[in-house]
């Protein structure tokens, strides 16, 4: 297989909880119209190379199965969530080159003939292209690894953004379920946003905007209540793979950014030289 297209910008999106697959909410009305927009920007891309919070291993590893279906790797969530499928091709040859590429930045990594989609990747990928016709590669990624680690490992597959390949981070943009889930699993999704989350989400706006790689990448010791908005940091890893992938020359671009459980954070970002035109094409039209 060729990958061989237009280059695309890498991508962060926040998930969220599993819900968001039953309540689009803002955040899912947005990937609703992200994927539409990538493919009238760019083409529509050959495959995706998809990092998750919740794919995770000791090492980098590729699952190279032939193809993947989703897993339900969560509970005491709607059963009609366990009802819900994403069965897709994999990329079996993409996960020789992106081997390949880790290797030639000697960052070890292995390739297995496994799959397996989390919900971290399928509920996002059910809005973005519902149609489940673009293969799919997951990758794990080292959870201990710093954001610096974790940026380097996408600069080594930013040359599959050049190929057709849409590398794409999920995870979320604040994410602490102890205070989330403070009043109950199934409390109310629409609060007021708590001041903490509004201050870490605007820093990591600012602070993007401003090109300011060393203190992203320093971020649980620099950014307002870092800590206490990702307790552990598995969540926000992926938004430096991606955002290695699209490079250190291009201000990362905020395409939406919205709320859920008072601190669970549901921006979406885009990286690189061409995350410009993808904020443009996703604008909304106005009436002249």
């Amino acid at each position: 297989m060729s990958f061989m297209n237009n280059a695309l910008p890498p991508i962060f999106v926040s998930h969220g909880s599993p819900m968001i697959a039953l309540e689009p909410g803002a955040a899912g009305a947005f990937m609703q119209r992200l994927g539409p927009a990538i493919d009238a920007a760019f083409g529509r891309p050959k495959a995706i190379l998809a990092i998750s919070a919740h794919t995770a291993a000791r090492a980098p590893v590729l699952l190279a199965a032939p193809r993947h279906e989703a897993v339900y790797d969560f509970g005491n969530f709607d059963p009609k969530l366990f009802t819900l499928r994403y069965d897709v091709p994999g990329a079996p040859a993409l996960a020789e080159r992106a081997a390949a590429l880790l290797g030639a930045a000697s960052i070890p990594v292995h390739v297995i003939a496994e799959g397996g989609l989390d919900h971290g990747i399928w509920t996002a990928l059910r809005y973005l292209y519902p149609s489940a016709d673009i293969p799919v590669l997951p990758l794990a990624f080292v959870p201990d690894q710093s954001p610096a680690q974790q940026f380097a490992l996408g600069e080594a597959l930013a040359a599959l953004a050049h190929e057709g390949v849409l590398v794409l981070g999920t995870g979320s943009i604040t994410h602490n379920l102890r205070r989330a889930f403070s009043g109950g699993l199934h409390g109310p999704r629409k609060q007021p946003e708590i001041p903490e989350s509004k201050a870490f989400r605007d820093w990591m706006n600012a602070r993007g905007t401003a090109l300011d790689w060393n203190a992203l990448l320093d971020y649980r010791k620099l950014a307002p209540h870092a800590v206490d908005m990702h307790p552990t940091d598995e969540h926000l890893l992926p938004w430096f793979v991606a955002a290695g992938a699209g490079g250190r020359n291009d201000a990362p671009m905020r395409l939406h950014d919205s709320v859920e459980m008072a601190c669970i954070g549901m921006d979406a970002y885009a990286f690189g030289p061409l995350a410009a035109r993808l904020a443009e094409q996703l604008e909304p039209v106005t009436a002249a």
